[in-house]
C-alpha cells in the first residue's frame, strides 16, 4: 500500500508563508514526479508545483516567484515554500506522486487546508 501523507497546513495571513512537507511511504514501484495540486470551493483542482526525479520544475503561473518545490528522491519527500500568500491561495493542498513520464497522478494524499486571511 501507498500512503502520502502532508503536513504544514493552517492559517496565515496575507504576505506570510507556510511550509508544506509529504513523506511517502509504501510499495511504489516507480517515481516520476512529486507534486502538490490544489484545489478551491468551487474551482477545479489545478497543478501548483511538481518536481521530477531528474530535477525538473514546473509551476502554475499563479504561484511562479512565489513558491518553491524541492523533494528528496531517496526519501520520497517532497516540500513546498509558500511566501507572499495571497487569499487566492486558500485551498486543499494535496501531495500526489506520478509513476509515468506524464499524465495525471497515480497517488494522492488526503490533503491539507490552507486558508490565507486578508
Amino acid at each position: 500500500q501507498v500512503q502520502l501523507v502532508e503536513s504544514g497546513g493552517g492559517l496565515v495571513q496575507a504576505g506570510g508563508s507556510l511550509r508544506l512537507s509529504c513523506v511517502a511511504s509504501g510499495s511504489i514501484f516507480s517515481v516520476n514526479a512529486m507534486g502538490w495540486y490544489r484545489q478551491a470551493p468551487g474551482k477545479l483542482r489545478e497543478l501548483v508545483a511538481a518536481v521530477t526525479t531528474d530535477g525538473t520544475t514546473n509551476y502554475a503561473d499563479s504561484v511562479k516567484g512565489r513558491f518553491t518545490i524541492s523533494r528528496d528522491n531517496a526519501r520520497n519527500t517532497v516540500t513546498l515554500q509558500m511566501n507572499s500568500l495571497k487569499p487566492e491561495d486558500t485551498a486543499v493542498y494535496y501531495c500526489t506522486i506520478r509513476s509515468r513520464r506524464t499524465g495525471l497522478p497515480n497517488y494522492w494524499g488526503q490533503g491539507t487546508q490552507v486558508t490565507v486571511s486578508s
